[in-house]
């Protein structure tokens, strides 16, 4: 099932829905996930649901699988703490097909976000010789399952549309200790458990231009647009008091069971430019976007915290000869780069994210339409100043996209 499993533990994913997966297939996470304004007949969009227009015949069935492995490092009283983990998810499940001529449909199934923290805090209890003891832990995530349509208004201009269910939930916890016995006999732990489940209709709109500049190269232009949303939401909070050992001391207090409410997604604007060479398998793009996250409401309609987001992404994609028989010719190199303003800013300081990827496609099958393709990104987040953690990660992707013709009328003799 897909569902929202993480990528690992990552502290920044205890803020506002967790950390987003990328809207990136692993094509596209190879040139630095732009795919805003650029479409292949070989490979499925999902970025943009303008570009399923430029789809015609073949029908294709993707899968994705993301890995990764993450080194987590900060600064704790002037020394440098570090742990690192490895954690990998079903990356999504996708099919599109032509419902006709100018008109092409695609269905999707990904994890949209992931929560997974376990952090723990030490601080003084002022005016005693103890010393409290703070854990949080976060788990859960966020699904999606889309419905995307593209269609061709004139012969270079389509516009798109999609409806995603986005369903899941998220579990928050905390619990803290004064100590008082080092041998923790007569300590007592306070536990406060928060779960969100999620689950509502959001939108996106799409539109993509594709003018012929000269006989050799044209250019590309896309947008997307995500409304602000407001989704359901059901809250459950408890607090008990126990024992070290789990032992119940009260009986737990319920404050809330499942109670209706609703947060608040925010708008976000994506832009593509892409130039493309006719018949020599070149396509240069970027794409900008931007993300109003100080829009973001949580359950409790309350502010989260976060701030302004933007990214800026460039990629480059090369096939040697793609009308070529020359297995050699066929094969897809890619290479890309990503800036990332991320929404959190710690110690009044803004998280960015810096990364770099290749990526590879290898032709399979009969008349060789089918692909396997590779993606590796690699990155860091955060700096070692202040109370900031540095994230340095490596991303590995491996995509399978299978075409054929399906759903043709056969006619019979």
């Amino acid at each position: 099932m897909v569902l929202a499993q993480g990528l690992g533990n990552s502290p920044y994913s205890s803020l506002g829905i967790g950390e987003l997966y990328s809207p990136a297939n692993v094509t596209n996470m190879g040139m630095g996930g732009v795919g805003i304004s650029n479409a292949s007949g070989f490979y499925l969009n999902l970025q943009n649901p303008a570009l399923l227009a430029q789809r015609r015949r073949y029908t294709v069935f993707e899968v994705g699988l993301v890995g990764q492995s993450t080194g987590l490092s900060q600064n704790i009283s002037n020394t440098e703490q570090s742990q690192s983990n490895v954690a990998g998810n079903l990356g999504y499940l996708a099919l599109a097909f032509p419902a006709n001529s100018r008109w092409n449909m695609s269905l999707s199934l990904k994890p949209y976000t992931y929560v997974n923290y376990n952090t723990r805090q030490y601080i003084a209890v002022p005016g005693t010789p103890y010393t409290a003891v703070y854990n949080y832990t976060g788990r859960g995530g966020l699904n999606k399952a889309t419905f995307a349509n593209g269609i061709t208004v004139t012969r270079n201009f389509y516009v798109g549309a999609e409806a995603s269910f986005l369903f899941g939930n998220v579990t928050n916890s905390a619990d803290s200790r004064a100590i008082l016995d080092p041998n923790g006999s007569t300590d007592l732990l306070v536990t406060h458990l928060n779960r969100v489940n999620y689950s509502d209709i959001v939108f996106k709109l799409g539109a993509a231009w594709r003018p012929k500049l000269n006989d050799k190269w044209i250019l590309n232009l896309g947008a997307t647009y995500d409304p602000q949303t407001r989704i359901k939401a059901q809250q459950t909070d408890i607090y008990q008091q126990t024992s070290l050992s789990g032992l119940a001391i009260t009986a737990p207090d319920t404050l809330r069971l499942n109670s209706n409410s609703k947060a608040t997604l925010p708008q976000q604007m994506h832009f593509g430019i892409s130039l493309e060479k006719l018949n020599h398998g070149l396509l240069v793009g970027v794409d900008v976007g931007l993300q109003k996250w100080s829009e973001y409401r949580t359950a409790d309609n309350k502010p989260g915290g976060l701030v302004d987001a933007m990214n800026v992404a460039g990629g480059v994609e090369y096939t040697p000869k793609p009308a070529s028989n020359r297995y050699r010719d066929l094969i897809t190199y890619r290479a890309g780069f990503q800036y990332n303003q991320m929404p959190y800013k710690i110690g009044g300081q803004t998280i960015n994210d810096i990364n770099g990827s290749l990526g590879i496609s290898l032709p399979l099958g009969y008349n060789l339409v089918n692909h396997v393709t590779l993606s590796l990104v690699a990155g860091q987040r955060g700096v070692l100043t202040a109370s900031q953690i540095r994230e340095r990660y490596v991303q590995i992707g491996l995509g399978f996209s299978l075409n054929d013709w399906w759903f043709i009328k056969r006619a019979v003799d």
